[in-house]
């Protein structure tokens, strides 16, 4: 499935669209839209315990299951800055950036239909702020690495994995 399966009318000046090999293009006006997947920045907040920090998504998809938080770049945005404006926006805290965690393919929802993404996984010290769930968040909770919600709780295939994956690191 591509995000651009159903596309049939330019958006810039309504002529039909043809599909190419992961894009649609306009013959008339030149537009090409690829189907690139959604990039977004996340962070692995750990506290001075070995806790991993975790935001109850307010939203579907998902909504209720315990998430990573962060989220969309915005267009022109440095993943880095995504990352620091997200957790503010989320939990309250001002976050800095440590190490690169690694890159993570997934979809946003549970179907073949729903946006891939591309997520940007980074270890994160929280410099200051209050916590609060704010914004897509509804409760925010420090979890033991050999405590974490079970996968049924989680609410995306790469958040299972990305926890995996710390916690082997850190056992």
């Amino acid at each position: 499935m591509s995000v651009l399966d159903g596309w049939r009318s330019c958006p810039r000046c309504r002529s039909d669209l043809e599909p190419a090999d992961g894009r649609v293009e306009c013959r008339a006006c030149g537009f090409v839209a690829y189907a690139n997947p959604a990039p977004t920045a996340c962070a692995i907040c750990l506290d001075g315990d070995g806790h991993v920090l975790l935001g109850r998504r307010a939203h579907e998809p998902y909504r209720g299951r315990w998430d990573l938080p962060g989220g969309f770049l915005e267009e022109d945005e440095h993943p880095l800055d995504c990352l620091r404006r997200e957790l503010r926006e989320e939990t309250g805290l001002a976050v800095e950036a440590g190490a690169f965690v690694g890159v993570w393919i997934d979809r946003y929802g549970p179907g073949e239909r729903d946006r891939t993404t591309l997520n940007l996984y980074w270890q994160a010290r929280v410099v200051g702020g209050e916590l609060r769930a704010a914004d897509d968040v509804s409760d925010l909770g420090w979890f033991p690495l050999d405590g974490l919600p079970g996968p049924d709780e989680l609410a995306f295939t790469t958040v299972v994995d990305v926890l995996a994956a710390v916690r082997d690191e850190h056992a």
